[in-house]
């Protein structure tokens, strides 16, 4: 087993991802890359490597179950166990004119696909990886949600949200929902859970109009990955702070 701390980050080829993955080896981290393309993955992994983060590659599509299955298989014989996993791959769904997903006229396919990554993948991820995370002194799990995810926000008039997005919105709900629920299940066993928001950060996600930068998304992440023993579980942040559900 790695004598350095291990940590998985899914999605990790580019943008926010990639920024985690940085940031949690700037810590001493040991990061293994999870991304579905081998040329991008390995591409994210040499220039990680070049910065003096000690990287690796993990094939992962987390709407894959023989893919997660054999990514936990590979940390294991690796690695032997894993500290910290960042569920932060995600999609958006198809984005009609101004970002609107409409939800009276939406294709169920695309929501189903939506929920597939954006929610059963942090399950499936989550289920395989817990075995290992159960090994670690300070297990901790975070998984990248958006303020958009918010019913308190969504439902106050008051409030800027953005456009009407009826499959990505509901889908950082959804996850928002689970990640309590995780953390009821494992209260008490020292896996810590939190969910986080980024902010409009600029990426391919959003054809880079975001006002943020990807570091600056990820250091929320970062820090909710490296939390102490007593800090929280089962709570949604960002950088200004708590975010109501």
């Amino acid at each position: 087993m790695s004598e350095a701390k291990t940590a998985l980050v899914t999605g990790a080829n580019k943008g926010i991802g990639y920024e985690i993955a940085a940031g949690l080896g700037t810590l001493g981290f040991r990061v293994g890359v999870g991304a579905r393309d081998a040329a991008r993955r390995e591409a994210a992994v040499e220039k990680l490597r070049a910065a003096g983060v000690d990287a690796f590659g993990v094939p992962l599509d987390v709407t894959d179950d023989r893919s997660v299955a054999e990514a936990a298989a590979l940390i294991e014989k690796q690695e032997g166990g894993l500290d910290v996993l960042v569920n932060n791959a995600g999609i958006s769904g198809d984005l009609g004119p101004d970002w609107v997903q409409d939800p009276t006229t939406i294709d169920l396919d695309m929501v189903r696909t939506v929920v597939d990554t954006n929610v059963l993948g942090v399950i499936r991820v989550t289920n395989a990886m817990l075995p290992l995370l159960r090994r670690s002194a300070a297990p901790r799990i975070v998984n990248v949600s958006s303020s958009v995810g918010s019913l308190t926000r969504q439902a106050d008039p008051d409030i800027d949200v953005g456009p009407v997005m009826a499959a990505y919105a509901p889908s950082k709900t959804f996850l928002n929902g689970m990640t309590v629920q995780y953390a009821r299940q494992l209260a008490g066993t020292g896996v810590l859970i939190n969910a986080m928001c980024p902010g409009l950060v600029a990426t391919d996600f959003n054809g880079h109009a975001g006002s943020r930068t990807p570091e600056q998304g990820a250091a929320t992440a970062v820090r909710l990955a490296t939390l102490p023993d007593d800090g929280p579980s089962g709570t949604f942040y960002e950088d200004a702070g708590v975010v109501p559900w």
